[in-house]
């Protein structure tokens, strides 16, 4: 499991103070990133080397509401890996009370630059398990 933290600014929210959805998507992303990140594999280095990871399906379930001016601790795993395929969970709280506010999965396809599925590379693969 790897664990970021994002503070809410105004520009993450809408009218009402609130997170705008799309932006947990984003969040996401970051958490996905740095979970990569933290096992030794560059998401650029991937792509220098014509491996690529597009989204295929993301879920988010929202439990509560993210508002302005607190901070998110977005914490992410792999749920699965298959042959082409790395489903990420996503778990984000409030830091301050722990209240749960989404919790979202998405799942990553290994492409080749003309974006054709292609396996996962191993060491990739072995470095994340």
């Amino acid at each position: 499991m790897n664990t970021i933290e994002t503070k809410i600014y105004y520009e993450d929210t809408d009218c009402g103070g609130v997170v705008y959805y799309a932006n947990y998507l984003k969040y996401m992303e970051r958490g996905r990133t740095e979970y990569l990140l933290g096992r030794g594999v560059s998401v650029k280095d991937m792509m220098e080397r014509g491996v690529l990871f597009v989204v295929n399906r993301a879920e988010i379930d929202f439990r509560s509401s993210g508002k302005y001016g607190e901070t998110i601790v977005v914490k992410t795993w792999i749920a699965e890996i298959t042959g082409v395929s790395i489903l990420f969970a996503h778990a984000m709280t409030d830091k301050a009370t722990g209240r749960l506010i989404v919790e979202s999965q998405a799942r990553l396809v290994c492409v080749d630059t003309t974006g054709r599925p292609r396996r996962l590379p191993a060491e990739v693969a072995e470095k994340i398990k």
